[in-house]
């Protein structure tokens, strides 16, 4: 079996922060080091739970920023969410870039994991927002292409 949703969020601003400045509603989540963040355009409203949340006792969920597993870093909120990019090199990540939220290596279950939930209900909760692009199978029914397309997850 192969994936068929992969999902992906836009970065909106890279921000550095000095080791023991805090991060997220709360503040519940404090740097270790000098780190450097990024500021992804997603978040509980769009069905990214925020039990994907981290704080200091506890690892949130993970996203892929230029190939590699980034940690969320504080509290999720409504709109967006920051990334600890301070691992990667600089040049690969800038405002703009799409990070990946589910896909390359992070499944709906794994996710499902870190909200305590399960796979259906993450792929259920996510948001309007989202574009939805459909790639393969039949083409649509010619009364269906007159209207709005259905809104499908890009497989």
């Amino acid at each position: 079996m192969q994936p068929v949703v992969e999902l992906k969020a836009r970065i909106v601003q890279i921000r550095n922060i000095e080791k023991g400045d805090s991060v997220g509603y709360g503040g519940t989540w404090s740097a270790r080091r000098p780190t450097r963040l990024a500021i992804v355009a997603a978040g509980y409203a769009d069905g990214y739970f925020r039990a994907g949340s981290s704080n200091d006792g506890t690892r949130g969920a993970e996203v892929i920023v230029a190939g590699k597993r980034c940690p969320v870093a504080g509290r999720i909120s409504m709109d967006l969410m920051a990334i600890d990019v301070t691992d990667l090199d600089k040049s690969a990540v800038r405002r703009g870039h799409m990070v990946t939220l589910i896909g390359e290596g992070i499944t709906v279950d794994e996710l499902a994991h870190h909200f305590g939930t399960i796979g259906y209900e993450v792929l259920t909760s996510l948001g309007p927002r989202y574009a939805r692009i459909y790639k393969g199978g039949a083409a649509a029914e010619p009364a269906a292409a007159a209207s709005e397309p259905a809104p499908v997850i890009p497989a």
